[in-house]
């Protein structure tokens, strides 16, 4: 069905290069028509994130740091000068000191659970925010979350509260804006090979595990994931807010390992 997103306009957060998770969602809306805007923050970024965004034609690159007022305001004010308006928001952002990615989760730092919270959870507020002043005829919010956020899963540590916060905060920014035709919602992909997900201890062993046991035998796809944010942008996802959708397969329905990897 092509044409999905065709007349919408979004913002996408967090590319950082084409294995993120944030590049297969742009992809996949690009695909369908969206016009899109990127932002990256510092040049080192902004160098790798260029050849993609030229790659499907987009033409919005915005430097913006979450973590700074006067950048985030300056974005915005930059998409409602070249846009008036925006329809969805893909905020693919999260943080915290890879090195208390790898211990126990009781000797982190109050430093690092702050930093991490506030750049991976509240910053989804602070966007949500913003956004809803352009999206004059409502639109979609979407985050993405993991599984660590309630389940306990080795090394994800603090970014397992954090995320567990971010959901929580899906929530309630989903009722609070429900009213203004403004769904909210966050995709749970399992373990992937992004940038990110590599600065986690263990990491290949994790993926490697849920390949072996989830139901379907394999781990989620870029394509797979943008596919679910198409849905949840487009209208056919006009009644669903406040979901958790789960793009693991199925892995959250396991109580142990499959019988042939105990």
């Amino acid at each position: 069905m092509p044409d999905l997103m065709k007349g919408k306009r979004g913002l996408i957060m967090g590319v950082a290069n084409e294995r993120s998770i944030a590049w297969g969602i742009a992809r996949a809306m690009a695909a369908e028509g969206a016009d899109l805007a990127f932002t990256y923050q510092g040049d080192a970024f902004g160098k790798r994130v260029a050849p993609l965004v030229k790659s499907i034609g987009a033409e919005i690159m915005i430097d913006c740091d979450v973590m700074d007022p006067e950048k985030m305001d300056a974005t915005f004010a930059e998409l409602a000068r070249r846009w008036g308006r925006l329809d969805f928001v893909v905020h693919a952002i999260a943080f915290s000191d890879r090195a208390e990615l790898t211990g126990r989760f009781i000797d982190t730092s109050l430093d690092n659970f702050c930093n991490s919270m506030s750049i991976s959870c509240y910053s989804l507020i602070d966007v949500a925010r913003r956004a809803r002043a352009l999206m004059t005829d409502g639109g979609t919010v979407l985050t993405m979350t993991y599984q660590g956020s309630n389940r306990v899963t080795p090394y994800y540590n603090v970014m397992g509260v954090a995320k567990a916060a971010l959901e929580s905060t899906v929530l309630y920014l989903a009722n609070d804006l429900g009213p203004e035709g403004i769904r909210v919602n966050a995709i749970s992909p399992g373990p992937m090979k992004t940038l990110a997900g590599a600065a986690i201890g263990g990491a290949r062993k994790t993926f490697k595990h849920t390949e072996l046991n989830t139901p379907l035998r394999a781990n989620a796809t870029l394509e797979a994931v943008g596919g679910t944010a198409v849905y949840l942008a487009s209208e056919y996802g006009a009644c669903t807010t406040g979901e958790i959708v789960r793009v693991d397969g199925g892995f959250h329905v396991l109580g142990m390992p499959q019988t042939e990897n105990l």
